[in-house]
């Protein structure tokens, strides 16, 4: 899944630039909310699915905000508010929608759909609340210390601690109640586990995409 995501954020920069990054934030923001709803055990913890295709909208603003500047990043934060306004909305009136007789899929949506609102919820204030804290903790980084050789740490400083706020937030926003208290504890822990091991992996993807910048291989649609 890990290496799956980093090709796709790849390929997208690589022959589409920045609009390739805009593109790739409600790609993952959209994918993620769903994914999210399915929770799966992974080495003995519970934790929901989703984690890592989201973490990469991280990625991509660091991207952003290294190559392009911070107002650019803000804009992708803004497009995957957007995105996750969308979907929250449009599937929530097609459950509206009364289902034909042969229809087959109404039970199912609902089991996935109906809960959007408070997932989305969660998402929204975690989403904004460490996006924009990213955005602004990188930048300020990047402000002090601008030297290419610094990258490895406002990318990894920057995202960890935004990595933090989102999971605390939006597990406690849309699992609060639902689950066990030690189910609860353990999603906060885990997300905010694969979440880290993402933002760590992801740094030579941040080199990369600087390198590809400076060397003019970046197709700028």
């Amino acid at each position: 899944m890990l290496l799956l995501n980093f090709a796709g954020i790849l390929v997208m920069y690589r022959f589409f630039g920045r609009i390739g990054l805009y593109a790739w934030v409600p790609i993952a923001v959209i994918i993620a909310n769903i994914q999210v709803i399915k929770t799966v055990q992974l080495f003995g913890l519970t934790s929901s699915l989703g984690n890592i295709v989201y973490a990469t909208s991280f990625l991509a603003t660091d991207i952003l905000s290294e190559n392009y500047g911070k107002k650019d990043a803000g804009k992708a934060v803004g497009i995957g508010f957007l995105s996750l306004f969308s979907l929250t909305v449009f599937m929530n009136l097609a459950l509206m929608f009364k289902p034909a007789a042969v229809d087959f899929a109404q039970q199912s949506m609902l089991t996935l759909y109906s809960l959007l609102p408070r997932i989305a919820l969660g998402s929204f204030v975690a989403y904004g609340a460490s996006q924009f804290h990213d955005v602004w903790a990188y930048s300020l980084m990047k402000k002090r210390r601008p030297e290419r050789r610094w990258i490895w740490l406002r990318n990894n400083a920057s995202t960890m601690v935004s990595q933090a706020i989102d999971s605390l937030i939006f597990v406690t926003i849309a699992f609060a109640g639902r689950i066990p208290v030690r189910s609860f504890w353990e999603l906060v822990f885990s997300t905010y586990i694969l979440k880290w091991v993402v933002a760590a992996a992801d740094t030579p993807l941040v080199y990369l995409a600087v390198r590809w910048k400076k060397n003019n291989k970046i197709n700028e649609t």
